[in-house]
């Protein structure tokens, strides 16, 4: 006789949807608030600083996490933390969509960012488990980034228009719908069987958060306050502090939250700092570029919404394509000319005034959404070639929180010069300076870290 008792295996295709959807809002909220901020500013009265924080308060929280939440995922179930990471992502949209103030405001978007550092890595766990194949699996987890490179090429559109019709705080309640569809799909699979007793390391959490907070503080409110002030000054020696003991303990513990062997490669440290370019150059531009077209060319939510699109399909498209790339030439000279495309763009871009026509900056936002979209994939595969199969998760988020840490500089630095210089577009000429030298240094960094990633080397690494 049959026991019907017996539980059924979990369909992957049931999986997959639940982690892209989860990755979509994730993703979507990286980008779609960037829209909103004239009118949270309006609504709000923020200045410049308050508006890099309610950016920052998400990027921040989600760097400083990313790699607890893939350690708590081993330890008590990916299915667990990737429940509780959602639900606590769905009620912080909530609390963004209600906020009666900036802080409150801030704090909500924090919250987001520390459900999405717990959601993330889980939900590649629970492909994992999922897709034991691995012709599967590749296919399964190019679906769950293409949802991400989508969500990030229709956030500002959607957010404009969603701003347009309904106000900045719906750009949060649709987050609500999403995430209960999530964790309803999600709630039904079976908890993990066999988990793993990894090590959670509290005093290094605890040193990084207060470390990156503290930087990225000391940016934003630098302006402010201040360079010489008390406030800043203090701010300084913590995060220097912070910084220092953070890089202490995880050079002493012997589970630490950041192997710093990783970095011992030069390929791996390479491809950390290369990440945290491109973010810091996407990032800062999609930021400055917002408030350019609200506060100094008038633009609506929804204009602003439709002048990003160039740049956020292209970021799609070279994601796209990125893979296939990579396979055929390598990473060395594409990944070079992607930072030469970020350098042409910023450089096209220099021309643009007020009195510019809208079509003169298209072909800068193309070049810079098609590097966006071609660095995050090709740099990850060989990166992941360095480690041992056992830390492609602690390593994967490792590029992740170099990716958001990049993310979150790029804004308080790029903001902390609108604030300090004026008139805009002085300012903005400055930052996009800053762009194409970054870009060129990243191209030569690359350069050198990537002397021995032939293409062959790149398929060995994509087919595992």
């Amino acid at each position: 006789m049959t026991d019907t008792t017996e539980t059924k295996p979990f369909p992957g295709n049931r999986i997959l949807m639940a982690t892209s959807i989860s990755y979509t809002i994730v993703l979507l909220d990286a980008s779609i608030v960037n829209v909103a901020l004239e009118q949270i500013s309006g609504t709000l009265h923020s200045n410049v600083a308050g508006l890099q924080w309610v950016v920052n308060a998400y990027t921040l929280t989600f760097a400083s996490f990313l790699l607890t939440g893939g350690t708590l995922g081993d330890r008590l179930g990916a299915r667990n933390i990737y429940l509780a990471g959602l639900a606590v992502f769905t009620l912080a949209s909530m609390l963004c969509g209600f906020a009666p103030d900036l802080l409150t405001l801030s704090l909500a978007r924090a919250l987001q960012g520390i459900g999405s550092a717990m959601l993330v890595p889980c939900s590649l766990s629970l492909i994992n488990q999922a897709y034991p194949d691995p012709a599967r699996r590749a296919s399964a987890v190019g679906v769950w980034m293409g949802c991400g490179g989508a969500a990030m090429a229709c956030g500002p559109l959607l957010g404009g228009v969603l701003i347009h019709w309904f106000g900045w705080r719906s750009i949060f309640f649709v987050n609500l719908p999403l995430g209960l569809l999530g964790i309803g799909l999600t709630w039904s699979v079976a908890r993990d069987k066999v988990l793993h007793s990894r090590h959670v390391d509290l005093a290094g959490q605890i040193a990084a958060v207060i470390a990156l907070a503290s930087l990225i503080a000391v940016l934003i409110e630098g302006a402010v306050f201040g360079w010489r002030s008390l406030p800043i000054i203090s701010g300084m020696v913590v995060s220097g502090v912070a910084w220092t003991l953070f890089f202490t303990i995880e050079t002493r513990r012997a589970h630490p939250m950041l192997p710093l062997s990783f970095f011992r490669n030069r390929l791996f440290a390479g491809s950390a700092f290369v990440s945290m370019a491109s973010a810091f150059v996407f990032y800062g531009v999609l930021f400055i570029f917002s408030i350019y077209y609200q506060r100094v060319l008038g633009y609506s939510p929804l204009q602003t919404g439709l002048a990003f699109l160039p740049m956020t399909i292209m970021v799609a498209l070279g994601g796209l394509f990125s893979s296939r790339l990579v396979r055929i030439f390598g990473t060395r000279w594409p990944m070079c000319m992607a930072f030469g495309l970020y350098a042409a763009g910023s450089s096209g871009l220099l021309l643009a005034t007020p009195a510019s026509l809208y079509w003169t900056a298209i072909l800068p936002m193309l070049a810079i959404g098609l590097a966006s979209g071609f660095i995050s994939p090709a740099v990850t595969a060989p990166a992941m070639g360095t480690v041992d199969k056992s830390r492609a998760g602690v390593a994967a988020a490792a590029l992740n929180s170099a990716r958001q840490s990049g993310a979150a500089l790029g804004v308080a630095i790029f903001g902390t010069f609108i604030a300090a210089l004026q008139p805009f577009e002085r300012a903005m000429h400055v930052v996009l300076g800053i762009v194409a030298i970054t870009a060129l240094v990243a191209a030569m960094v690359w350069w050198l870290s990537a002397k021995r990633v032939t293409p062959a080397v790149i398929r060995s690494a994509l087919a595992e």
